[in-house]
């Protein structure tokens, strides 16, 4: 792509010069004279340069939040409490204050926070590339009916030209007759 063909569509669809263009904007303008989509599945592209710890990071925080986890974690700490208060009595492992009970649950806090704070950061970075990719997508349609629009502007002009032409033939035939 050369160099004067790039500086002019930037000034003639973005009426902005190349230098004032982003890293982005120029790549949707590379994509356009080469005729190249910009559109992509992100999510598919996300997932392929994720490592396997940012994957269990997700996993975990995808748990850690269902209702399935609240449920299931009510349930155990449930069975745990009546366990250790009615039916083992005497020879309860984590008898009443239950301080096995609450260092487990410190470590799960311990440990499932930050996981799920690496998670959020990762659903971060991947919603900031969707919106890039977004913009790219809605200037690339945005540049291309603006095209559109010259175009058919074009055309009428041509077609009216063609017109008014036709229009001075007639009347000059007219007027010799």
């Amino acid at each position: 792509m050369s160099q004067d063909a790039f500086a002019s569509m930037a000034k003639q669809l973005l009426e902005a010069d190349e230098g004032e263009l982003r890293p982005h904007e120029k790549k949707v303008l590379e994509k356009i004279l080469k005729r190249l989509a910009i559109s992509r599945y992100i999510e598919k592209d996300y997932q392929e340069q994720s490592t396997f710890g940012q994957r269990v990071a997700d996993r975990v925080a995808e748990v850690g939040g269902s209702w399935t986890f609240i449920i299931g974690f009510f349930v155990f700490i449930f069975l745990w409490i009546s366990i250790n208060t009615f039916i083992l009595l005497d020879r309860a492992y984590d008898a009443y204050p239950f301080i096995l009970l609450n260092l487990a649950l410190s470590l799960l806090a311990a440990v499932q926070a930050p996981i799920i704070l690496m998670s959020q950061n990762r659903q971060a970075a991947r919603d900031r590339l969707a919106a890039e990719h977004d913009y790219e997508v809605n200037l690339k349609a945005e540049i291309e009916i603006a095209a559109l629009h010259e175009k058919l502007d074009q055309i009428r002009a041509n077609e009216l030209a063609i017109l008014c032409r036709q229009i001075k033939h007639e009347l000059q035939g007219e007027g010799r007759s």
